[in-house]
């Protein structure tokens, strides 16, 4: 699972051409899986992405229809599975990895009565300083928090995944050794309604729609690549501890006293918790550490007991 925010990094504008050069880096690691023989699903986030995205629409309001949330989502899976696609198939040529890699547009099911659709709660888009973020609140109506002390962000509903409508293609294409790419930041979301499916506003946390998938196709290894190599315990703070194993009960607990917040951690932990109570294996480290967190040496490793 690859972080949105590993996609366009911190300082960056989000062009495209940064966007191929970010995911490029990200691409050895990978392949180094790959070539020792493992069957790899790729995820994504599509924070700042579908943020952006937004706010193309509400720009263009005046002259083309606005698109709703679930439709820019869509959007972003597409273009974003393009320059990961692009950029893996590129880095095989260098390699003379011969393999088939596709992206699959992917719809994730959500209960329409989630009480998370009147609390957003899921930060996407640009950071603003705090005087820009109140006057877009006054002046927009748009909801917005601090992100993790980096600035405020726009906030939507994220209610939970339940279930991913093409799993049963993405394992069929996996146990073909294909590399696929889905459930790009966090999965379209939709309900079901009398057996059909229709699209709501909201992005899912793509951990948890990771850790769905993950389940759903029998994964052995649940890996959650993001900006730290290993999770720390009092975070910023003089008694910073970083942690290379953590079973669950203690995860659980640091969880409840609030050492994990919602907006960075704290959803990470909660999916490896989910998927290694389900009897799978769960890591989160950074992608330039990706082959030594496998290999034990670093990360931090969610277990079932210590």
């Amino acid at each position: 699972a690859l972080g949105g925010n590993a996609i366009i990094q911190e300082g960056q504008k989000g062009t495209i051409e940064e966007q191929l050069d970010n995911v490029s880096k990200s691409c050895d690691q990978i392949l180094n899986l790959v070539e020792e023989g493992c069957k790899v699903v790729l995820t994504h986030g599509n924070g700042p992405q579908v943020g952006n995205t937004l706010l193309k629409v509400e720009a263009s309001k005046d002259i083309v229809p606005e698109n709703p949330l679930d439709v820019c989502v869509a959007e972003t899976q597409g273009n974003l599975g393009y320059i990961i696609q692009q950029s893996l198939y590129n880095k095989m040529k260098e390699r003379d990895i011969d393999k088939e890699i596709t992206t699959v547009i992917t719809q994730v099911v959500v209960d329409e009565d989630d009480p998370k659709f009147k609390n957003p709660t899921k930060p996407i888009g640009p950071f603003y300083k705090e005087d820009e973020a109140m006057v877009l609140m006054e002046e927009n109506g748009i909801l917005m928090i601090s992100d993790s002390g980096r600035g405020y962000r726009r906030v939507v509903p994220s209610p939970n995944p339940i279930e991913t409508v093409e799993n049963k293609i993405i394992k069929s294409l996996i146990d073909n050794n294909v590399i696929v790419i889905a459930a790009g930041g966090g999965g379209i979301p939709v309900v079901r309604k009398e057996g059909l499916l229709k699209g709501v506003e909201a992005v899912i946390d793509k951990d948890y729609a990771s850790a769905l998938l993950a389940e759903e196709i029998d994964a052995d290894f649940l890996m959650i690549l993001t900006g730290v190599e290993q999770v720390a315990v009092n975070y910023g703070t003089a008694e910073e501890e970083y942690l290379s194993q953590l079973d669950l009960e203690d995860a659980k607990r640091l969880l409840a006293d609030g050492q994990f917040p919602p907006g960075s951690m704290g959803p990470k932990i909660e999916a490896c918790i989910k998927f290694v109570e389900k009897g799978g294996k769960a890591i989160i480290t950074s992608i330039d550490k990706l082959q030594d967190a496998l290999e034990g040496k670093t990360g931090t490793r969610i277990v079932k007991k210590k």
